[in-house]
């Protein structure tokens, strides 16, 4: 049987755009819903003031979080098996070791004490950046993914360091009925001068070498998905820029991580870290191991 769903809540408005995503996927895929709030405050969780300093004016009992998580879940669809715990441990510490026993840890984009200064929370950062399964950080309610149809964008990265995202972001436009497109950017090389004889644009070498690696990224996970839309988007232009772009008008956006055995700290990149803070739909993060 395929394991759960893993979704953290906290009671915020992100939290339960992240949990009503974390319902659909779920159901999506025919697996189990794990709802888990984790906090190293006890029975209580302390609201937060706009700047970002604790008042336990109005403390919201983990039970009351827990409890009407659960039951907004069975409300949006009652079929789903859907189990709910409290873990007093570290929000993220928590989630990562829930995401060992998880085929997918879900996130909202922030928390109830997230500054407002922070396009993403430092749990759902860390949370993507050292989850050993792929994590999805939901960017906002409005985003909530239809039943079928719509796009899925994978930012690509080479052909030997990209498969597990390719074969993650295939699965979702299967699952979804959805169409996939592949990004890749690529750089124009700097030459201030050509010689008279060279024939071809400066940067056509370039751009032919990211629609091959687009074409050698694609060629075996394609197999196992072949009824999936599949187009080619080949950016000149920074990464990032492509990848913001694109998430305008897609339904996620998965990219993938390099994680190195024996390394503790953010394992992302700096496209990574431009995309979960900034894109404009879901972003899922999915693990590439060497």
């Amino acid at each position: 049987m395929e394991l759960p769903v893993v979704v953290g809540v906290d009671g915020s408005e992100h939290s339960l755009a992240a949990l009503d995503w974390a319902v659909d996927e779920a159901a999506r895929h025919g697996t189990a819903l794990r709802i888990v709030h984790a906090s190293l405050w006890g029975e209580y969780e302390g609201s937060e003031s706009p700047a970002g300093t604790a008042r336990f004016a109005e403390p919201l009992p983990v039970e009351k979080i827990l409890g009407a998580a659960e039951e907004r879940a069975r409300k949006r669809n009652p079929r789903l098996e859907v189990t709910a715990e409290a873990v007093s441990e570290d929000p993220a510490a928590a989630l990562v070791r829930a995401g060992e026993r998880a085929s997918l840890l879900v996130t909202g984009s922030r928390g109830r004490g997230a500054i407002g200064g922070l396009l993403l929370g430092s749990v759902g950062l860390a949370v993507a950046a050292r989850a050993g399964c792929p994590v999805v950080v939901v960017r906002g309610a409005e985003h909530a993914p239809a039943g079928s149809g719509g796009r899925i964008v994978l930012g690509a990265g080479d052909e030997t360091d990209g498969t597990a995202a390719a074969r993650f972001a295939l699965r979702e436009a299967a699952v979804r009925g959805a169409g996939l497109t592949a990004v890749r950017a690529w750089r124009r090389p700097h030459e201030p001068m050509r010689h008279p004889l060279l024939t071809g644009s400066p940067g056509q070498a370039e751009e032919e070498r990211a629609e091959w690696i687009l074409e050698e990224l694609l060629r075996e996970p394609r197999r196992e998905h072949p009824g999936v839309e599949i187009t080619h988007e080949i950016a000149e232009g920074p990464a990032r820029k492509a990848l913001l772009d694109a998430s305008r008008t897609a339904d996620l956006l998965v990219v993938g991580a390099r994680r190195r055995e024996g390394h503790l700290g953010l394992q992302l990149g700096i496209v990574n870290h431009a995309v979960l803070h900034h894109a404009e739909c879901p972003v899922a993060v999915v693990p590439e191991r060497p």
